[in-house]
């Protein structure tokens, strides 16, 4: 029997949301915060060099353009 009761435990509260999508700055940053492991972990790559040695960096580039698809979105949300 499998357990139907786990609840995640790290969600964003709705108000933040909707704070966020009506334009709040303060609630767009709580959730820029909230998401900025999940983004860092996406725009990880990683490099080897000539000598064989890895490195793992974050694409600055890509991690820009997801925080703006993230505010894009946000704003786009329909509270209603």
């Amino acid at each position: 029997m499998t357990n139907t009761s786990n609840k995640p435990t790290n969600l964003l509260p709705f108000n933040v949301i909707a704070d966020a999508a009506n334009g709040s700055i303060d609630a767009m940053c709580l959730i820029l915060k909230h998401y900025e492991g999940y983004i860092a972990k996406l725009c990880t790559r990683t490099l080897i060099d000539e000598s064989g040695n890895t490195y793992s960096y974050i694409d600055e580039e890509m991690r820009n353009r997801l925080k703006v698809r993230l505010i894009a979105r946000t704003l786009a949300f329909n509270v209603a």
